[in-house]
Parts: structure tokens; C-alpha cells; sequence
């Protein structure tokens, strides 16, 4: 029962990244850009983890919380980049 869960959440997400990329490329406005990369990076964190429990090891876990905190980063310094024109003040 868990290999059946496993298998549609892994195709559910990775649904979830095809519509992110389609935002992503065509989005009406750099905001929009910025939120498809954001919840992109969320998406990714979630299959990697998903891809973990399937696979039974702990690698992948670490490698989940180092896409998160370079993800957060990113976002965070794009995000002042448009607000102020610069990253670091």
C-alpha cells in the first residue's frame, strides 16, 4: 500500500514541477518567475524526500535540507534585488 502512495505522489509532484516550469517560462511578469522558482524549489525538495522514503536511505534527506536552505537564499536575494536594486547593503 505504501509503494502505490509512493508511486502517485511521486507522479503527482512531478506533474506539480512540469506546470511549474510552463509558469516559469511563460509567466505575465517577473514576480510570477520568481514564485514558479520558489515553488519549484519546494516541489523538487518534496521529490527528492518522496524519492528517500521510496528508496529507504537517508542521503537524500540532507540533500532535501541543502536545496532548502540554498532555495530560501535565492529567493531572499532575488526579492531584494527587485525591491532595492542591490543584494547586499
Amino acid at each position: 500500500m505504501l509503494d502505490l502512495a509512493l508511486k502517485i505522489s511521486l507522479t503527482l509532484v512531478m506533474l506539480a514541477i512540469v506546470l511549474n516550469t510552463f509558469r516559469l517560462t511563460i509567466g505575465p511578469s517577473l514576480p510570477d518567475r520568481i514564485l514558479a522558482l520558489d515553488t519549484m524549489y519546494v516541489n523538487s525538495i518534496a521529490l527528492i524526500v518522496l524519492l528517500g522514503l521510496w528508496l529507504n536511505t537517508k542521503t537524500y534527506f540532507e540533500a532535501a535540507v541543502l536545496i532548502a536552505m540554498l532555495g530560501f537564499i535565492g529567493t531572499v536575494a532575488v526579492c531584494k534585488y527587485l525591491l532595492r536594486g542591490d543584494i547586499i547593503e
